[in-house]
C-alpha cells in the first residue's frame, strides 16, 4: 500500500473487523442493499464512463458500477486487503473484466489527473482523516464537471426502529470500535455542503432516503448478525457470558416485530449527496 494518511483506519479494516466483512459480504450488502438503486440514480452513470468507487470494501458498488460502465473501466479503492481479495474474487467470477481494484487511502493515493467521470461511494468518505483535503484530492481526480454521488448515514433518533429494535444493548455501546471511528463525522447537509464547497465542488444536493434495512432471514439469524458486527463485540468484549445471554434474548424478541417474509426489515435512512466538480479557469 502507498502513502497513507489515515494510519487508524487501516490498521483496523486490515485487522478483524475487515476480515469480518470479507468472510460475510452478504450480510452487509443485505444490510445496506436497498440503498443501491438511489444511489446509482443520482450518479447516473453510463455505458462509456469511469467510475472510481472510494471505500469499495468487498466490492459490491463496484461491480454494479460494472455493469452499468459496460464500455468504461471502474476502478474500487479501499484500505482493506481482506475485503478487496473478496472483491477481486467475486468480480472475477461474474467476469467483469472492466473492474479493478487497488489498495489504498483514497485522500492520498496518486489518482492520475482527470482520470474518472464518475466518483461514487457507499459510506466509505466517512472515515476520512481530513475530508476537505480528501475531497479536494479527489477531485482533482474527476473531470471538469464530473460528477459525485455518495451515500451519508442519517443519525438514528432514540425513537427509531433501529433503537427499539436494539434497546437492550445500547446501553453496552459506549466506545465507537476501530474500524467505526469515523461512522459521525459526515451527519449534517449542511456539513456536506460547507466540505464539498471548500473541496471544490458545486451544484451540492442533500436528499433524505428511506429503505429497509435487511440483517438475516429471521431474528435468530438477525440478533447473531448484530452480536457479531464490531461495535457490539468491541463492546462486549469484557460484559460477563450470562449478561450477554440475556441481552441477546432481549435484542431477539425485539427483533420479532420487524420480521417479514423477505427477513427481518428495519426502516433505515441515508442521505444521498450529489455534486460537479466546479470547472477549473482556464491558465490562458
Amino acid at each position: 500500500m502507498r502513502t497513507i494518511a489515515n494510519r487508524q483506519q487501516a490498521e483496523a479494516w486490515n485487522d478483524w473487523e475487515g476480515i469480518h466483512w470479507a468472510e460475510h459480504p452478504e450480510r452487509y450488502n443485505g444490510m445496506m442493499g436497498a440503498f443501491d438503486a438511489p444511489l446509482f440514480a443520482a450518479a447516473g452513470i453510463e455505458a462509456q464512463d469511469r467510475v472510481l468507487d472510494v471505500g469499495c470494501g468487498t466490492g459490491q458498488t463496484t461491480r454494479l458500477a460494472g455493469q452499468r460502465a459496460y464500455n468504461g473501466r471502474v476502478v474500487g479503492i479501499d484500505l482493506s486487503a481482506p475485503m478487496l481479495e473478496r472483491a477481486r474474487r467475486d468480480a472475477a467470477a461474474e467476469g467483469l473484466d472492466n473492474v479493478t481494484f487497488e489498495q489504498g487511502d483514497a485522500q492520498v493515493h496518486p489518482f492520475a489527473d482527470r482520470g474518472f467521470d464518475v466518483l461514487i461511494s457507499r459510506g466509505g468518505v466517512m472515515f476520512f482523516a481530513d475530508h476537505i483535503a480528501a475531497f479536494t484530492h479527489l477531485g482533482r481526480a474527476l473531470v471538469p464537471t464530473g460528477r459525485l454521488a455518495f451515500l451519508g448515514p442519517q443519525p438514528a433518533g432514540p425513537d427509531s426502529a433501529y433503537a427499539r429494535a436494539t434497546a437492550a444493548l445500547s446501553p453496552f455501546l459506549r466506545e465507537a470500535s476501530p474500524a467505526s471511528r469515523g461512522m459521525g463525522s459526515l451527519l449534517d447537509p449542511a456539513r456536506f455542503r460547507q466540505v464539498l464547497a471548500a473541496g471544490g465542488f458545486a451544484d451540492i444536493e442533500v436528499a433524505p432516503v428511506e429503505a429497509p434495512m435487511t440483517f438475516g432471514a429471521h431474528a435468530d439469524e438477525a440478533v447473531d448478525f448484530l452480536f457479531s458486527m464490531g461495535p457490539t463485540r468491541h463492546n462486549l468484549r469484557d460484559v460477563d457470558p450470562g449478561t450477554i445471554t440475556r441481552v441477546r434474548a432481549e435484542v431477539r424478541d425485539a427483533l420479532a416485530e420487524f420480521e417479514t417474509a423477505d427477513g427481518v426489515c428495519i426502516p433505515g435512512a441515508v442521505w444521498i449527496v450529489t455534486a460537479t466538480r466546479e470547472r477549473v479557469p482556464s491558465s490562458k
